[in-house]
């Protein structure tokens, strides 16, 4: 079965060119444009006002290594300051993501990753760079309990987990006692009021539904398909929607992640009222996942869900969403 897409990597250069993974974060932005001119000082001071604000902290960190010449940067920032811990994750992370798209072997971003653990212990960074490059197993889950055991509600390591677990005994079918369900609702119930490990349970259910379509299990379109329209499925999409309507974090830096999540199950639900209160909260912010589930056009699935929920017509014409 092929992988999931990476929630690292936006994929070909037509995706990139639409999806911006700073996710509004103008001061990453402003890093990442000194980044791509070799200017790491900015990545620099980016990273030391975050601190140690750990998912702030890998949102950046991700986003900063997707840089074609990341690693080289990285590179030359560790050779002027030999002990920083934020030049060892920088590198460790881009790295990872040449790994990711077959231009790394495995062992020189492990080898990184451990290095950067090693200068800064409380991180949770350097973990999830491992977690990238591991698929579920139990190495994956050793990996798991490393990074909880530095921040407990890591966002992006939940979501990769799920997306790990999703795939698992697939010939079950859609199964509601599959563990995948019961992993992300622990997650959600463990998880402080306000944490956007609320909507997990909605990230196990299309993650469930892509490894099932891709395995053909299930049918691609939701229309032909009763997953999307089960008492599970309305039961979880109810109680995600709800927590949105109460807690939304949109100081988390990751929230639009959430937001295409809830979106794209409410269209894939037909529920459009819901699906469109929470298009006008995204507006440009798009992410390629879950657009791109099972095998879409990222671009194109999220204009389509748009305009149904607004009842008009895809803008077919724009190059950016």
């Amino acid at each position: 079965m092929p992988p999931p897409p990476s929630l690292l990597d936006p994929g070909p250069e037509r995706t990139a060119q639409s999806f911006d993974g700073a996710l509004g974060d103008s001061e990453l932005v402003v890093a990442r444009n000194a980044l791509t001119q070799g200017r790491w000082q900015a990545t620099r001071s980016l990273l030391l006002r975050t601190g140690d604000d750990w998912d702030r902290r890998g949102h950046r960190v991700t986003v900063l290594a997707r840089e074609p010449y990341a690693a080289a940067w990285a590179r030359d920032w560790l050779q002027a300051e030999s002990g920083s811990a934020d030049a060892a994750v920088l590198l460790a992370l881009s790295l990872v993501r040449r790994v990711l798209r077959g231009r790394e072997e495995p062992a020189a971003a492990r080898t990184a990753c451990a290095a950067a653990a090693a200068l800064e212990p409380a991180d949770p960074t350097p973990w999830l760079g491992l977690l990238l490059l591991e698929r579920a197993g139990p190495e994956a889950d050793r990996i798991f309990a490393e990074v909880l055991r530095r921040h407990p509600d890591h966002h992006h390591a939940h979501h990769l987990m799920v997306a790990r677990l999703a795939e698992r005994d697939l010939e079950r079918g859609p199964d509601p006692r599959h563990e995948v369900y019961d992993f992300a609702r622990r997650a959600a119930d463990r998880a402080p009021a306000d944490s956007p490990l609320a909507v997990l349970p909605v990230v196990a259910h299309t993650e469930r539904h892509r490894a099932l379509a891709v395995a053909g299990r299930t049918p691609d379109d939701p229309a032909a398909s009763p997953y999307w329209s089960g008492r599970r499925a309305r039961r979880v999409l109810r109680t995600a929607f709800h927590w949105w309507l109460e807690w939304e974090r949109d100081d988390h830096p990751r929230h639009h992640v959430d937001l295409n999540f809830l979106a794209h199950a409410m269209s894939c639900a037909g529920r459009a009222g819901e699906a469109a209160a929470l298009f006008r909260r995204i507006g440009r912010h798009a992410t390629p996942a879950p657009w791109a589930y099972p095998d879409q056009d990222p671009c194109a699935a999220f204009r389509a869900a748009r305009a149904r929920a607004f009842g008009t017509a895809p803008d077919t014409a724009s190059r950016y969403l």
